[in-house]
């Protein structure tokens, strides 16, 4: 029996560990799902603290409840360490780490090499690696491979190596880890086959596609489409505000048309991981081929420009009753990059709220799942909703919209609102 026939059989019998590198958003759902089908799962991460959580039942991810992690760990199907030593141990190593973008926005990705080489150092034959994490098309073929067979051992032959693009979508309610659709490609066609047998059992659909570099592509077209398409509907937002139309009418009877539209929301910028950063990793790696991404680039710069037409809005509807914006309270409703969830990362509230206080407002938020965050040495926290805050603000600006804000008290009550959301209860 061959190398791959041989961790195929173990997976199909639940044989094999699986090791999951970065217990973040993305490895630690993937870590417990792989978990409840069977698996025995460590993970691993450079933060103790991380690690202590998970062993003893506490989840830091929200997508990913105490009730779900106890189970996999008082099993015994789920461990964390930070030990990197012990990457010898897995059969299977998802690679799960961030993938930022520099100051120049290029991507970083630091974090990738750190882990290829502490799985070189450890790299055994009969193991199979699988990036997960974002990153541009090559990277895979370029940083893994090379590193992993300068220990001397052959892809396709002694180790198997693959790249399948992450899906998560924080606090969605319909789609998890299981069952969105993963995508997997291979160096090797045994590669690839290898992978998908052992993601076989966690995941309801696989999609295999013909190499790393075109499931590395697949994700970044996904968030290239919405970037663009977000960036058009602020554009529209942008010339329905000109024209004095709303345009949030405009766009649902736009989505009344049974083909050929597709409903996308304008907004106060992008946030998240995925799709402020992951467009400018396929712009980059193009420069370097000599061709400029003209729909991505200009897509950037319309949806980076969306704070500050939105605090332009607050300046105008400021001026409008006889007021500054220096020396007004403005109130920002909702810190998360998008409702109901606690992750703040790239979100367009904080841009919002640099800019309103670069022009001397003085600003306080409200946001019922981040009670606090830290930004440029400062700490924030959120203020009670009442409705004496409410009214207290010369401004209530909605920049993320939450369920469990009650909107019709901040419309009875608030001075001056400005939604970025559309989120005020319409009149009867």
């Amino acid at each position: 029996m061959s190398i791959a026939q041989d961790l195929i059989a173990r997976a199909e019998r639940r044989e094999a560990l699986f090791g999951i590198v970065g217990l973040g958003y993305v490895g630690l759902p993937l870590a417990v799902e792989l978990a409840n089908a069977g698996y025995r799962v460590l993970g691993f991460d450079v933060q103790q603290k991380v690690v202590d959580g998970i062993n003893a039942g506490r989840s830091h991810v929200k997508d990913v409840t105490n009730a779900q992690l106890q189970a996999a760990v008082g099993a015994g199907r789920l461990s964390a360490t930070t030990d990197t030593a012990r990457l010898a141990e897995p059969d299977a190593v998802s690679i799960c780490v961030p993938t930022p973008l520099s100051k120049f926005k290029d991507p970083d990705v630091s974090y990738i090499v750190a882990a290829t080489e502490a799985v070189k150092r450890a790299l055994r034959r009969g193991q199979a690696i699988i990036l997960e994490s974002t990153t541009y098309p090559g990277t895979t073929r370029e940083i893994l491979l090379p590193a992993l067979e300068s220990t001397g051992l052959t892809v396709g032959e002694d180790f198997f190596l693959a790249f399948s693009p992450e899906r998560v979508d924080p606090g969605n309610p319909r789609y998890g880890t299981r069952n969105t659709p993963k995508v997997v490609g291979g160096i090797t066609a045994d590669c690839r086959r290898v992978a998908m047998a052992l993601y076989e059992p966690a995941i309801d659909t696989l999609v295999p596609v013909s190499t790393t570099d075109a499931a590395e592509l697949v994700k970044l077209l996904e968030n290239t489409f919405r970037s663009v398409n977000i960036g058009l509907v602020n554009e529209m937002a942008i010339v329905c505000d000109k024209l004095g139309v709303d345009v949030w009418e405009v766009i649902e009877a736009a989505a009344t048309k049974p083909f050929g539209f597709m409903k996308f929301l304008p907004g106060p910028g992008l946030g998240g991981h995925c799709i402020p950063i992951d467009p400018h990793y396929l712009a980059w790696k193009m420069r370097g081929l000599n061709y400029k991404t003209r729909f991505i680039d200009l897509a950037g710069e319309l949806n980076t420009e969306m704070p500050l037409f939105w605090v332009r809005k607050v300046a105008e509807a400021l001026n409008g009753q006889g007021k500054a914006v220096r020396g007004a309270s403005v109130l920002v409703l909702g810190i998360a990059y998008k409702r109901d969830i606690d992750d703040i990362r790239e979100s367009p509230a904080l841009d919002i709220i640099r800019l309103l206080e670069g022009q001397g407002a003085r600003v306080s938020y409200f946001d019922p799942h981040v009670a606090a965050f830290s930004e440029d040495g400062r700490e924030f926290r959120s203020v009670p909703l009442t409705p004496e805050a409410v009214a207290a603000a010369d401004c209530v600006m909605i920049v993320t919209d939450h369920t469990a804000v009650d909107y019709r008290m901040i419309q009875r009550n608030a001075q001056l609102v400005v939604d970025t959301r559309n989120a005020l209860p319409k009149e009867a």
